[in-house]
Order: C-alpha cells, then sequence, then structure tokens
C-alpha cells in the first residue's frame, strides 16, 4: 500500500507509516529551528536563544517530537490529546500538599495534627477550669498574660538559642515540659487539689515552652521542606493549626460536660505522645541545615545584636516586620474581645462566640488550603491579604447582625492566613540561614509577645469607648500599618527586590 490506511484497525504497516510521517517531520522540524535559532543568534535580539530558555522552547513543529504519545494522537485513531479532567485535580492536589512528600515533614505534620487537638482542648479547659474556682474575669486576663508574658520576655533569647543548637532536640525538650505541665494540671484536678495559684504557674511554665518552641518550629520547617516547598508547608501548618481550633473546643466542650476538665487536660498529655515520637524518627541527615558561620559572635548579645541589625539593614525584612508589628498589635488582639461581641453586640450565648469563633477558624481554613496550591509568596498577596484584613474587621466593628457578623469574620479568618502565610514564608526565604532562628524570633515577639500589651490595651479600650468602637480602631491601626508598609516599598522598591531576590519560590515548570 503506498498510503497509510485510514477508518481501519491500525496493522503492523499502518504503524510503520504513521512512525515514519512523524520522523520526517520532527528531522523538518530540527532544521527549521536550527535555522531559526542561528539566524536571530548573530542579530542578538531573540530571546528564544538564550541557553538558559532552549531547554524551554517548544516551536509548533515539534510537538511530534517532544510528545512520545504524539503518534497516537491523532483523529484517525480517536485519541484524547488533552489531559483528562481527573488528572488535573489528581495533580491539583498533588499541589496543595506538595510538602508531605518530605519525609521529615511528614513527621512532623501528624505529630503536629494530634497535639495540636490536644493544646486547643486544654485552652478551654484551662479556662473553664479557672471560672470554676473562682468565676473572676479578671482571673482569666491574669491567665491569659501569664501564659504569653514569656514569650515577650525570652523569645529573643531563644531565637540565639535556636541558631546554636539542633532544633529538632529543642523542640522535643519544650515538647516535653509542655507535656508535663499538661499532666501536672490532669493530677492536680483529679485530686481536688487544683488552686488557682497553681493554674497560674502552670500557665506561666507552658508559655516558657511556647517562646522557646515557637521560633525555633517557625526556623526549623524550610530545613525540612527546603525553599522550593516553604510556602505550601507555612500554608499547611496554618490550615492544621486552624482545623484543630475548629475540632479541638468542640472536643473538649463534651469531654468536659462528661467526664469535667481533668479528663482533658489527661487527653493533651496523652497527645504530646505522637508528636514526640515523631520527632525521634526525623531523619536528621535529610534536614536541609546550614551551620552557623566561624565569625559569628561568641556572646549571646553579639548574637542578638546581629540579627536585630540585620532586620534593620535589609529593606525586604523591616518591610515585613513594619507591617506585622501593625497587624500583630492591632489585628491579633481584637480575639480578646469577640466573647463581648457575641453577649454585648449580638445579644448572644456561648454557643453563639462558638459560632462565631468556628467562623474564623473556617475561613482560616479554607484560604490555607488555597495558599498551599500556590507557588510563591507574592508582595501583591502581602499587602492585599493585610488590607483586606483590616477591611473586614471594619466589617465586624459595624455589624450588629449575627450572620454578616459569621459571613465577616469567615472573610476576616480567610484574609488573615493570606497576610501570615505570605510574610512568614517571605521573611524566612529573605533570611541567612545562620540568622532565621533570630529573625523568626522578632517575628513571634510582634505576633504573640504584643499579646499582654495588646489585650490589656484592648480590653481597657472597650471599657471605655465600648465593643464596635475599640474594633473599629484596631481596623483603622491595621489599615495605618499597610499604608505605612506599603509606602515604604513604594519608596525602597528596588532595595526591597534586590534584598528579596533570593527569596523567590518560583519552581521550574
Amino acid at each position: 500500500m503506498g498510503s497509510c490506511a485510514r477508518g481501519r484497525p491500525l496493522r503492523r504497516s499502518n504503524r510503520a507509516c504513521i512512525r515514519g510521517v512523524h520522523a520526517t517531520r520532527a528531522a523538518i522540524g530540527r532544521l527549521a529551528t536550527a535555522a531559526f535559532t542561528s539566524q536571530h543568534r548573530t542579530r542578538g535580539d531573540n530571546p528564544l536563544t538564550r541557553p538558559e530558555r532552549l531547554g524551554r522552547v517548544r516551536f509548533p513543529w515539534q510537538r511530534a517530537e517532544l510528545d512520545p504519545s504524539a503518534e497516537l494522537a491523532t483523529p484517525e485513531l480517536g485519541a484524547v490529546a488533552a489531559p483528562s479532567v481527573e488528572v488535573a485535580r489528581a495533580t491539583r492536589f498533588s499541589e496543595t500538599f506538595r510538602a508531605l512528600r518530605h519525609r521529615n515533614y511528614r513527621l512532623f505534620y501528624t505529630g503536629q495534627a494530634v497535639s495540636l487537638t490536644g493544646t486547643w482542648m486544654q485552652t478551654v479547659a484551662q479556662s473553664w477550669l479557672v471560672i470554676e474556682l473562682t468565676d473572676s474575669k479578671a482571673a482569666l486576663g491574669i491567665v491569659t498574660t501569664l501564659q504569653f508574658l514569656p514569650i515577650t520576655l525570652f523569645v529573643l533569647p531563644a531565637g540565639v538559642i535556636a541558631d546554636r543548637v539542633n532544633k529538632r532536640d529543642l523542640i522535643l525538650a519544650t515538647r516535653a515540659l509542655a507535656m508535663v505541665q499538661a499532666l501536672l494540671l490532669a493530677v492536680l484536678v483529679a485530686t481536688g487539689e487544683a488552686e488557682l495559684w497553681h493554674v497560674y504557674i502552670l500557665a506561666l511554665v507552658l508559655g516558657v515552652s511556647n517562646a522557646f518552641e515557637q521560633p525555633t518550629r517557625q526556623a526549623m520547617v524550610i530545613e525540612m521542606v527546603g525553599k522550593d516547598d516553604l510556602i505550601n508547608a507555612v500554608a499547611l501548618n496554618s490550615g492544621l493549626f486552624n482545623g484543630a481550633r475548629l475540632v479541638g473546643p468542640s472536643v473538649a466542650g463534651v469531654v468536659i460536660a462528661i467526664a469535667g476538665t481533668e479528663a482533658a487536660f489527661a487527653i493533651n498529655t496523652v497527645t504530646f505522645i505522637p508528636s514526640i515520637l515523631a520527632l525521634t524518627m526525623m531523619d536528621l541527615s535529610e534536614l536541609k541545615v546550614t551551620g552557623r558561620r566561624p565569625e559569628a559572635p561568641a556572646n549571646p548579645l553579639g548574637e542578638l545584636r546581629e540579627g536585630l541589625s540585620f532586620v534593620l539593614r535589609t529593606p525586604a525584612a523591616l518591610m515585613i516586620m513594619i507591617l506585622v508589628a501593625f497587624l500583630g498589635t492591632f489585628g491579633y488582639n481584637f480575639i480578646t474581645v469577640l466573647p463581648l461581641v457575641a453577649r454585648y453586640v449580638l445579644h448572644g450565648d456561648s454557643v453563639d462566640l462558638g459560632f462565631l469563633t468556628a467562623a474564623l477558624g473556617l475561613g482560616a481554613f479554607l484560604s490555607a488550603l488555597v495558599i498551599a496550591s500556590q507557588r510563591r509568596a507574592s508582595r501583591t498577596s502581602l499587602f492585599v491579604g493585610g488590607a483586606l484584613f483590616a477591611l473586614f474587621l471594619g466589617a465586624v466593628a459595624l455589624s450588629e447582625s449575627f450572620y454578616l457578623s459569621m459571613l465577616f469574620l469567615l472573610l476576616t479568618g480567610m484574609a488573615n492566613i493570606v497576610f501570615a502565610a505570605t510574610s512568614n514564608t517571605s521573611l524566612q526565604l529573605a533570611t541567612p540561614d545562620h540568622l532565621r532562628g533570630r529573625v523568626m524570633a522578632l517575628y513571634m515577639l510582634l505576633i504573640a509577645g504584643s499579646t499582654p500589651l495588646g489585650a490589656s490595651l484592648t480590653g481597657f479600650m472597650a471599657e471605655l469607648l465600648g465593643v464596635q468602637v475599640t474594633i473599629g480602631l484596631l481596623a483603622v491601626g491595621c489599615m495605618i500599618g499597610v499604608a505605612i508598609g506599603f509606602l515604604y516599598y513604594v519608596t525602597h522598591r528596588d532595595a526591597v527586590e534586590a534584598t528579596a531576590q533570593a527569596a523567590a519560590t518560583i519552581a521550574p515548570p
């Protein structure tokens, strides 16, 4: 036969004919490509001839050569050229959870999933225990202050230590301390010996554990997944945290109603075990760690100054810290008055407060899943996320409808994670490995360390000015911070982009 048969089942001769046609077309394509690139290389005006681009350029006539399945992709043979919807969805799913391909991060993530649920259970149980012991609102405020005060006092020295020692071992020590703290609470309550001063001291102990664990954990994430998957890991961590915030308090309410607060503390104690086991199972040789520089300062104060100096002289890092300082002080402390919103603005009860809190957590969880599918941390996400957070927080201040408040809180949670994940990722990528612990400690100081001051200030403002006015002023403070950060970026654009160039997380296509 002189031509390829059409409309009949493929025979050996037909297949050979088709392969011959494609081979001829591929050969002609190679000649055409060579002529095209040769013609423009001498002129130097063709960006496609740059060495870094040639490997990715696909000319129209190259499709058959580059696609091994091209000979079966002809209409005559009834093949499907485009990927199926199922394949596209599978690819999207794998992108969303791509950081989990790293074994160490899988272990860390699994342990965290269990431990964080227990932590949120203890948060609810601790507040309920204080109410049972004293029925004092002031006592609740003191417990919160004591739990966050160590972060304010110790998080910067903790960052210095995190840069000096093995981060995995330091996290293990903090988890063990937190587990002992939960166990003591469970025993004291179960034996009827618990008193308010016990709760105060153990809240302080938990705060010390968190002060050393949080910056170390933040700095260790990039060692587990590398720079390409950092934004994915940060987003997954945020989703996990907020997912636990949805589940933990609900479970705690049922457990406390059935078995008392001691049962919640006991369960939290047990949830630390998977986390500790997961950390011990890590392969330290797979961590992407760089040692301390030989010329690094030999004393802790010198190392602390080195970290602060880096932030002040690095425009990309300083810009992020400006934004975080404003949103951390004004925005993240509005949760303090959320119970007052439920009670005095919406005229609801504890059930309504639970729904409002769940809406905030749900928004954050959904946003984290979306951010996890992104390949890079963009400057646009940083500023838009911060601005939307302030905008929706202002909407919460104006709302007197329960359902509108739930909607605005959901949107606030979503915007919060966009800002938080982008700022966290951008800052880590712009920071040298040997300084990351100290820089992330400063980051945590601005977010969590401002809670004792911010929460007290927010409560005082709510008492003096009213709940809605207070939240409105917090939203204005956040928007001012975003405006200052954006103005700094505009006036230092070249310096910011130059120092943040290494922070690009775009993976090869």
